[in-house]
């Protein structure tokens, strides 16, 4: 267990620098634009890594390197690539129903969250 546990926490200080990397040649390269082109970036390119590498560990049975590179590196990178494994995963199992509550859910109510931490601590500095 601590094995994996330092791996995940290895791979996500990696994914999560890749991330920073990413955003920082976005701006570099089109300026700072109002749209959040760094975030949509990195969140379909770590998309269709992950896609890519779930199938490529599962069939040459590399699965001991999920933790590293899946939860470890691309979560750090991005989760919404794990959002989307986990929708994908539910599609194929037809479950659409529970994949688009799923969708719909973590879209609105993470938003609504963020809204709600904004409030409170608007509240508690006031």
């Amino acid at each position: 267990m601590i094995q994996t546990l330092f791996q995940v926490a290895l791979g996500g200080a990696l994914g999560a620098s890749a991330r920073y990397l990413a955003g920082v040649a976005v701006m570099r390269q089109f300026g700072s634009p109002v749209f959040p082109l760094g975030v949509i970036t990195v969140n379909i390119v770590g998309s269709f890594v992950m896609g890519a590498l779930v199938v490529f560990l599962g069939q040459k049975g590399l699965t001991h390197w999920n933790a590293f590179l899946a939860t470890g590196i691309l979560g750090g990178f991005t989760t919404f690539s794990s959002f989307s494994l986990e929708t994908w995963r539910l599609m194929t199992e037809g479950r659409y129903d529970l994949a688009g509550l799923y969708v719909g859910l973590s879209v609105l109510v993470s938003i609504l969250a963020l809204i709600a931490g904004v409030a409170l601590m608007r509240a508690v500095l006031a």
